[in-house]
């Protein structure tokens, strides 16, 4: 039975007071639990703060990208070593506003997820077709795309440490959401995928999230969907009541 994650993805909001306020809204109901596995993933300013404020909870801490070096001459990126330092678990990678904006292929995340799992940080990989993708009838082909070339050589015993998250771009931020059966279409398209790269078991074993506009009305049928295994959460994380709600709708 795969555990369900829930995280939530702060982007580009709250400052660290803010965001060690909204952490203790938070671990206030969420502290002690232990049947959905609850991250938080602030900007890197609060990635401290919010550390300390988490220290003996059982929600983890993320973070929002990393370098794929281990040092060096590479002005505003963050290193792994930095990142483990501050006990952080998870790092989304490749999220669409990374691929779009900032013009990272699925090389470079391919990079990122080798880097992170060699250094005990779990990767949180998102992969996801634009509007104008799923109006052509490309949304398999570019989700394969996506899936392989970021994913590519990656073992099967590795991915008992990834996640992917499924974000169909046109519902990022738009208050559009997938159907529940679209959504669940495309997690098991997925699925197949990691089965036929590295076999049935870990296939059956990956959890795969929802990105797409997931709030506590939506939550419970989304995420009752059987490959539909957590969410990845944008602006509904930016408040502790509708984060809670949909941790507990994974209960």
């Amino acid at each position: 039975m795969r555990k369900k994650i829930i995280a939530g993805n702060w982007k580009m909001n709250k400052t660290v007071a803010e965001a060690v306020t909204l952490v203790q809204g938070i671990q206030a109901e969420l502290a002690g639990c232990l049947d959905v596995e609850a991250v938080v993933c602030p900007p890197f300013t609060a990635l401290k703060s919010v550390s300390d404020a988490l220290a003996d909870s059982q929600i983890k801490l993320g973070c929002q990208n990393m370098s794929d070096q281990d040092n060096g001459a590479y002005t505003g990126e963050i290193s792994h070593t930095m990142l483990r330092e501050l006990f952080v678990k998870y790092v989304i990678l490749g999220h669409s506003e990374r691929r779009s904006y900032y013009g990272e292929t699925d090389k470079i995340v391919n990079r990122k997820v080798k880097k992170a799992l060699a250094n005990t940080l779990r990767p949180i990989v998102c992969v996801g077709e634009t509007l104008e993708q799923r109006e052509a009838g490309r949304t398999e082909q570019v989700v394969e795309e996506q899936v392989r070339g970021s994913l590519a050589d990656i073992t099967a015993a590795q991915f008992e440490d990834v996640v992917v998250a499924y974000e169909p771009v046109w519902a990022i931020g738009t208050g559009k959401t997938a159907t529940t059966e679209q959504a669940q279409e495309v997690h098991a398209f997925i699925r197949s995928i990691i089965r036929d790269m590295v076999g049935e078991k870990a296939a059956k074993g990956l959890r795969i999230q929802y990105g797409g506009s997931m709030k506590p009305s939506n939550a419970k049928e989304l995420l009752s969907q059987p490959d539909i295994d957590g969410g990845l959460i944008g602006g509904a994380a930016l408040e502790a009541r509708s984060f809670i709600d949909i941790v507990k709708a994974g209960m």
